[in-house]
């Protein structure tokens, strides 16, 4: 993979809902800045299939220790408050090894009401394996589902992975029924440029080599530093919530922690 572009300096202090709003009167960088990252979305898709292939045995471990323990508590927490209970159907789009599906059954209360889409075959088997829920292979940008059929379309920590935002967006959009709701887990990076300078120290720093030492393997190593470089890669908050306005979503909101951690969440407008 080429190098990741430096990251995007967002000094917005608040997260707003339209990228015209402004802080310290500067206008928030717009989603063409960010171009560069999906220039080629056929060679991105093919990357992070080989990637997570490689490192799909790794990945629970990996991400025990970045939660440090309580990422199970924050998937659950957040489908929780975006509405998610029983009787609603759910699509995960990049579906991974099931941390969030995992978390949308004890909501739903039911395995057959979680379908699991995912590019990695090598993911896909371990969701299929540990949870037993539906899963089938595709990409977000082209979900082999009809339309109109879920309730909630979720996507845990995979925005900044996609190679066409704008396509898999619309894609969640239209497997919605009306009144259906999306639900973003995701990680960019602070604002401030001294949080930006600690989370790059020791997510792209500290937790490789952690991970390495923990696991005593190199593909865990490489997980964490490719997980760094897309975080400090990837737009700000205002400017994914306008890709979800832009892609035809209503009541776009973002949630943050720690000035790091985003949960946004969107409606598909009724009929």
């Amino acid at each position: 993979m080429s190098p990741m572009p430096d990251a995007p300096k967002n000094d917005s202090g608040t997260v707003s809902h339209r990228l015209v709003e402004v802080s310290n009167g500067q206008a928030l960088p717009g989603a063409a800045e960010y171009a560069a990252y999906y220039a080629d979305p056929a060679g991105r898709q093919s990357a992070m299939r080989t990637l997570f292939n490689q490192a799909a045995s790794q990945y629970d471990p990996v991400n025990l220790l970045f939660s440090l323990g309580s990422g199970g508590w924050y998937r659950r927490t957040r489908l929780r408050r975006s509405g998610l209970q029983r009787g609603d159907l759910v699509v995960d789009v990049a579906v991974g090894t099931g941390l969030l599906a995992r978390e949308a059954i004890r909501l739903c209360g039911d395995v057959k009401a979680v379908i699991g889409v995912d590019v990695s075959e090598a993911m896909l088997a371990i969701a299929k394996a540990k949870l037993g829920i539906a899963v089938i292979q595709g990409t977000a940008e082209a979900l082999p589902l009809a339309s109109g059929i879920a309730d909630f379309v979720t996507m845990g920590y995979a925005l900044r992975h996609m190679a066409d935002m704008r396509a898999a967006l619309q894609e969640a959009l239209r497997v919605l029924r009306p009144g259906g709701r999306i639900v973003l887990l995701e990680i960019s990076a602070p604002g401030q440029r001294l949080h930006r300078l600690l989370m790059g120290a020791y997510i792209g720093g500290v937790l490789p080599v952690l991970s390495l030492l923990m696991t005593r393997d190199r593909r865990s190593r490489m997980l964490m530093r490719y997980h760094w470089r897309s975080i400090a890669s990837f737009m700000p908050p205002a400017a994914v919530m306008l890709e979800l306005e832009n892609a035809g979503f209503s009541g776009v909101r973002c949630d943050s922690e720690f000035d790091l951690f985003r949960h946004y969440t969107a409606s598909k407008m009724e009929n």
